[in-house]
């Protein structure tokens, strides 16, 4: 006989049976009975002290494990609070559940205190959303909330629950299976169309491999690295696909796009086949659509169908899995690797051109001995982290140099709001990877913008004893819409001065967590070592550069080989 119980011991029953061990979240009336039963029960919740928090938590936790992050609001206030985190998911392919509250079914469309059509609002922000209006589809809902989440192209899935559904009495039967007719994943790929892709990459004298957060999703970052070592091509990783290959594997070039190498941007603009794996081209990764690799066939690998042509014609679209389909095609190149040999004389020429575009206009920090240059800090955060730290950031030009000058060995070590470009993601991202790696160091890189949007969460990370370092590259502006006022209007600066940034010192003394500001290029080895050998948490204030601009940079509107490389250089005046 199935067990009689609420409907919100119904709704924490499966969260258990789906092994969820760990929900970010803030209370209110609505989700009370949800609380009564946390209670006593040994998931793990989290009381940020925002609940956008909450969502980037949730969100550090999936993208640093893999596994579907879950966040809980209340009705109203509580569940518009999560939208901004909902959007971020969903443009990251990140596996979240989001848990808000709803009033009473009978009070819905009532305008009853704290009502907000919450299904109506995150519709367009989340894979698949849910207004429980039954409690016998309580448990059917749930399970399929976390399958729809983590299957196909992950994202994020809502699930609104009225209060009387909450407080209802039901018989709970475990749910078996999952009936969902109108959701199908296609995972394997075409056969056919792999072997064509083969036959192209074997045609091809100047092919390059253009990855991206696809892999990181479907973990094949092995598999891509089998390939690009089998066929010794060169290979760009996009903002979210960074790690896929390491840092300083040999035919990795960097990051392409806006704010990419001037190799990896030429390699581009000439390469004769792109085979594009779990990526979306992306608008700052491609330029100017119109002039993006105009001498390139594309083979284009993705798991969400809707990608396929969207931005680029494929001239070979494979939908499926990245990890299933590399299998197979690696399979295949095996088979055929003789036909390698036709095409090594070009394949050595493109090499040799990629690595005098590499000499000419190499990806160089800058140093000072009188000011500490922002690239000088990822230099020495790189230094320091070897690769094997979890390292988050919020948005803007500290994320650009984070992701230019720090290298990572592996997947789910980098993670940040490449999509949205959220401000203040970083540090609730880094507690929410905090709580999913306990024994990993965890940096939070931020801006001196995106901290102060963040700050109450310093005393969430006290309250849960988190040891997360956060280091902030503080050049007193919003450092990349300042850039931008500086490069395309006529350096006429409006509302970027962060003026009134809080002394860090005291900051962190009010919350009990060692600090200290950095000015000297000479204390900065020094101060991070001792922020990253801290056993606990520490806030480490690093005074950078306030007029330093991030290069090579693609203006809006410019293709690719349309890069400024540098700051604009002063006409000599004739004698």
């Amino acid at each position: 006989m199935p067990n009689l119980m609420s409907g919100a011991r119904m709704l924490v029953e499966c969260l258990v049976r789906e092994g969820v061990e760990c929900i970010f979240g803030y209370p209110g009336g609505v989700t009370l009975p949800v609380y009564d039963v946390f209670y006593d029960h040994p998931i793990r919740h989290v009381l940020v002290r925002h609940e956008e928090n909450a969502a980037f938590a949730a969100s550090g936790y999936a993208r640093a494990t893999g596994r579907v992050g879950v966040c809980c609001a209340t009705s109203g206030p509580g569940s518009t609070n999560l939208v901004t985190g909902l959007v971020d998911a969903l443009m990251d392919s990140v596996p979240l559940v989001a848990l808000t509250g709803q009033v009473s079914t009978k009070a819905i469309g009532s305008d009853a205190f704290q009502e907000a059509d919450t299904f109506g609002i995150t519709r367009s922000c989340t894979k698949h959303n849910y207004l429980v209006k039954n409690l016998k589809d309580l448990p059917a809902i749930v399970h399929e909330a976390f399958y729809i989440a983590s299957t196909g192209r992950p994202g994020p899935v809502l699930i609104d629950l009225p209060k009387d559904i909450l407080q209802g009495q039901g018989h709970y039967a475990p749910v078996s299976s999952i009936h969902l007719p109108g959701y199908k994943v296609v995972t394997e790929g075409h056969t056919g169309q792999i072997r064509r892709a083969a036959q192209m990459i074997w045609e091809a004298e100047r092919p390059l491999v253009y990855a991206g957060g696809g892999i990181v999703s479907s973990g094949a970052h092995e598999e891509l690295r089998e390939l690009v070592e089998l066929l010794d091509a060169p290979a760009v990783l996009t903002l979210m696909g960074l790690g896929c290959l390491p840092g300083d594997h040999p035919n990795f070039l960097s990051m392409p796009g806006m704010h990419g190498s001037y190799a990896a941007n030429m390699s581009m603009t000439h390469a004769d086949l792109l085979i594009a794996l779990g990526v979306r081209f992306d608008d700052r990764v491609t330029g100017r659509l119109s002039a993006f690799a105009p001498h390139a066939k594309v083979i284009h690998v993705d798991i969400d169908p809707v990608e396929i042509g969207k931005n680029r014609a494929a001239d070979l679209p494979i939908v499926g899995d990245a990890k299933r389909v590399l299998r197979k095609l690696l399979r295949i190149l095996h088979e055929t690797v003789a036909e390698r040999e036709r095409k090594a004389a070009a394949r050595q020429a493109w090499w040799r051109q990629i690595r005098a575009w590499q000499k000419e206009h190499p990806l160089l920090p800058a140093f000072s001995d009188r000011e500490i240059k922002p690239q000088h800090l990822m230099v020495e955060i790189d230094r320091l982290t070897r690769g094997e730290a979890i390292i988050t950031a919020d948005v803007g030009q500290h994320q650009m140099w984070a992701a230019q000058f720090i290298r990572f060995k592996r997947p789910r070590h980098w993670l940040c709001s490449g999509g949205l470009g959220a401000m203040g993601f970083g540090l609730p991202a880094a507690m929410g990877a905090q709580f999913a790696c306990p024994d990993k160091l965890v940096v939070a890189i931020v801006g001196d913008g995106g901290f102060q949007m963040s700050i109450p969460e310093l005393a969430t990370i006290v309250a849960n004893r988190l040891p997360v370092k956060v280091v902030i590259c503080n050049n007193g502006y919003l450092g990349m819409v300042r850039q931008w006022q500086n490069l395309f209007f006529n350096n006429r600066l409006c509302a970027v001065a962060m003026e009134g940034f809080p002394d860090v010192e005291k900051l962190g003394a009010a919350y009990g967590i060692p600090a200290r500001i950095v000015q000297r290029p000479s204390e900065l080895a020094t101060a991070l070592e001792t922020a990253l050998a801290e056993p606990g948490p520490y806030i480490l204030d690093v005074r950078v550069s306030p007029e330093e601009n991030v290069y090579p940079m693609v203006p809006a509107g410019a293709a690719l080989n349309e890069m400024v490389l540098g700051p604009p250089q002063p006409v000599p005046v004739p004698k």
